[in-house]
């Protein structure tokens, strides 16, 4: 990974789509060619062995599933190699969408091909959803139409789920092609897969993409919803935490450890009153995985569409999903632009000992990491190794430009203050809400935290938090231990006074929470779907305080 004497360009997606319609219609193939390489050179890596070092299905086994490793007979182990939840997420993840990009530009006539990022905040996401070149089922290159590489993954080889508690559910036989919301994807038994066909049958294409898109514009921007109950004269509103907030908010972060992910994110905001809520880049992250993948909001006038369980949704298959890699290419460069922020494009400061530095915090340790290890930039980023051998660290790969030889196109965010401080109007809140206490290992699959304000009997959604997990904790030993997922969520424009008046009582609950999953609420097993907003501490699954 020695540096470049010629940055690589990443481009947004959108942009390339774009000088790709223009040459179309001007016919200027010079405008065609980038996408068109991207494409063949997808189509490529698709087309190769599964065997293949460079072959998608071998690269995309790297994240979850296939489990290999201590990760396939260790229940010590989480099974994938992937980092969530520790300071390796943003790190190995970046190394993981390099590895790509270098099989994308091994494919002839490919050699200057870049991974593109999807850029989910700019201004035709937040109205739009998904650029198109990622939803066409097709795409017309070399004089004829060919199956869109960028839009679906075609299994070449069978998928086998080895963790015993799931039952073969995430198992996908060869020539399973990936979905996404709202559509489901779990094929791996005779009921699973007589579900799913009779759940898809009802969202037929362009419906389904058109269903996908409403999704993610709506997990994109909430409207902030004023409060006519305000006391005193004081304005009341609610302004959700929705994705391109979060985002936003991600770059504000004080320090890289509580930047990094969800589990020291989550401490620092258990632990710090009257302080806006940290958001760390793996919260959004997240939040885009669950939109593609197969959950939805309960906010407002939209009806989630129970049983959608796309590959996106579960850490296990997200990336056979091709659009896992332009996401992560997003999240890549939102990292990168965090670092130029905070001055820390040369280095990165740890917190010793804090949570989300031990291999065995959140998910569980990785297939190569002793579980139960305290976790640094030195650590390796297994399986991802240097030409002579020795695994690549977070050292090896804090500056994209001088230590990879890649930079990236100005994107939206560029123009988010530094500035973290908020500045409340005097008699407002600074406090947050925290939902804690919520025992991920009884919700099969990923899932949403959702908070709700009540103010004389109507209901204000305050925003949603995505969980990123598994259908079935069960398998991971170590994360048996690590199951607490949590939420936070800013009262700022919310009057102390009306605030007040909206405590918990022992009478009622002002505050309600809702946890949705992909499970069908109809069927037996799919226990903690429904909402939860019980008055009496005891019966809920979930604490709940103003802190």
């Amino acid at each position: 990974m020695a540096t470049a004497k010629k940055l690589r360009i990443r481009r947004s997606l959108l942009v390339m789509q774009e000088e790709y319609e223009q040459g179309k219609k001007e016919k200027k193939p010079k405008l065609m060619k980038p996408l068109e390489d991207l494409v063949r050179a997808w189509a490529g890596i698709q087309a190769l062995p599964p065997e293949d070092t460079k072959s998608y299905f071998n690269l995309a086994g790297f994240h979850g599933e296939p489990f290999s490793g201590a990760g396939y007979g260790d229940a010590t182990y989480w099974g994938g190699y992937c980092n969530h939840g520790n300071i390796l997420f943003p790190t190995w993840h970046r190394i993981y969408a390099l590895r790509l990009e270098d099989a994308l530009r091994s494919i002839k006539g490919c050699e200057d091909v870049t991974l593109p990022y999807w850029d989910e905040t700019d201004a035709y996401s937040l109205a739009n959803g998904i650029p198109s070149i990622l939803t066409d089922p097709t795409f017309h290159l070399d004089g004829e139409d060919i199956p869109n590489p960028l839009c679906s993954f075609k299994l070449p080889a069978k998928l086998t789920d080895s963790v015993a508690a799931d039952k073969g559910l995430y198992t996908k036989p060869a020539g399973y092609e990936t979905v996404r919301y709202p559509l489901s994807g779990l094929v791996g038994t005779d009921d699973a897969k007589k579900h799913s066909e009779e759940h898809n049958a009802k969202y037929p294409y362009p419906e389904s993409k058109n269903i996908l898109n409403d999704n993610i514009v709506t997990w994109l921007n909430q409207p902030t919803i004023d409060i006519p109950e305000g006391e005193g004269g004081q304005k009341a509103q609610v302004v959700p935490a929705d994705v391109h907030k979060k985002y936003i908010n991600c770059l504000k972060a004080p320090n890289y450890t509580v930047f990094s992910n969800t589990t020291s994110s989550g401490k620092y905001n258990d632990t710090t009153g009257n302080t806006a809520t940290v958001v760390a880049l793996e919260s959004p992250h997240n939040s885009i995985h669950l939109a593609i993948g197969g959950c939805d909001i309960p906010a407002y006038d939209r009806s989630p569409i129970p049983g959608a369980n796309g590959d996106m949704g579960e850490n296990n298959t997200a990336s056979f999903d091709p659009i896992f890699f332009f996401h992560h290419c997003n999240i890549d460069r939102v990292f990168w632009l965090w670092q130029k922020r905070h001055k820390a494009t040369e280095k990165l400061e740890i917190i010793d000992k804090y949570p989300g530095t031990n291999s065995s915090d959140s998910q569980g340790a990785t297939p190569g990491m002793p579980p139960n290890s305290w976790l640094t930039l030195d650590s390796p980023l297994d399986p991802f190794k240097h030409p002579n051998g020795k695994y690549v660290t977070s050292n090896d790969c804090i500056n994209i430009e001088q230590q990879l030889g890649y930079t990236y196109t100005i994107g939206s965010l560029e123009e988010v203050p530094l500035k973290q401080t908020l500045k409340l109007e005097k008699g407002y809140s600074v406090k947050k809400l925290a939902i804690t206490k919520i025992n991920r290992g009884a919700i099969r699959g990923s899932f949403t935290i959702s908070a709700f304000l009540h103010v004389n009997n109507k209901k204000y959604y305050l925003g949603s938090e995505a969980i990123l997990s598994r259908w079935n904790t069960s398998g991971c030993a170590n994360c048996q231990t690590h199951l607490e997922a949590k939420a936070f969520f800013d009262l700022y424009t919310i009057p102390e006074t009306l605030l007040t008046k909206t405590q918990l009582r022992t009478e009622a609950a002002e505050f309600s929470v809702e946890l949705h999953g992909k499970d069908d609420p109809k069927k037996e097993n799919a226990k903690m779907f429904a909402l939860f907003s019980a008055s009496n501490e005891d019966d809920r699954p979930y604490h709940l305080e103003i802190s």
